[in-house]
Formats: C-alpha cells, sequence, structure tokens
C-alpha cells in the first residue's frame, strides 16, 4: 500500500520560510517522479514543483527563485524548501508520486499540509 506523508506545514508571516517533507511508503521510490501540488480555497489545485527520477526539477512561474523541490532517495523523502513566502502562497500543500505523470489519474497524494502565510 502507497502512503504519502506530509509534514513542516505551519504559519508564518510574509517572508518567512517552510521546508515541507513528504516521506514515502510502499512505493518504488527512486524510479518515482515526485511533485508538489496546493490548493487554495475556492481555486483549483495547481503544480507547485516536480522532480523527476533523475532529480530534474521545475517550477511554477510564480514560485521560481522562492521555492526548491528535492529528493532523497535514500530516505524516500521528497522536500519542498520554500523562501520568501507571501500571502498568495497560503494553501493546502500536497505531496504526488507518479511513476510517469504526476498529478495523474494513477498517481498517487498525500493528505496535505497547510500552509498559511500572513502580511
Amino acid at each position: 500500500q502507497v502512503r504519502l506523508v506530509e509534514s513542516g506545514g505551519g504559519s508564518v508571516q510574509a517572508g518567512g520560510s517552510l521546508r515541507l517533507s513528504c516521506a514515502a511508503s510502499g512505493i518504488a521510490f527512486v524510479g518515482a517522479n515526485e511533485a508538489w501540488f496546493r490548493q487554495a480555497p475556492g481555486k483549483q489545485r495547481e503544480l507547485v514543483a516536480a522532480i523527476s527520477s533523475r532529480g530534474s526539477a521545475n517550477y511554477a512561474d510564480s514560485v521560481k527563485d522562492r521555492f526548491t523541490i528535492s529528493r532523497d532517495n535514500i530516505k524516500n523523502t521528497v522536500y519542498l524548501q520554500m523562501h520568501s513566502l507571501k500571502p498568495e502562497d497560503t494553501a493546502m500543500y500536497y505531496c504526488n508520486a507518479a511513476g510517469s505523470v504526476v498529478g495523474s489519474r494513477d498517481s498517487y497524494w498525500g493528505q496535505g499540509t497547510q500552509v498559511t502565510v500572513s502580511s
């Protein structure tokens, strides 16, 4: 059974930093593509950052130069380091793992961790 467990969310003031973690089990982590999505109230879920099984990363324009996604294939964990947080970053953040396309029907989701940024 695949499990993705997020942690590290919380409340911070604008300009602050947080690091999210997502621990994976029950999946061939080394070969999986990983991603972070977020969903704010009343908005669609959006891709924040993704990292391929080979370590290639890409980011939403809104978070480039502020967020960094990384993975530790020994610990089966993917991270999202967030700096210079803005109120518009407030959302529930979800970890996603996929053998192919992140966010696809065949992919796996964590339960989410809340990030709240106050101005």
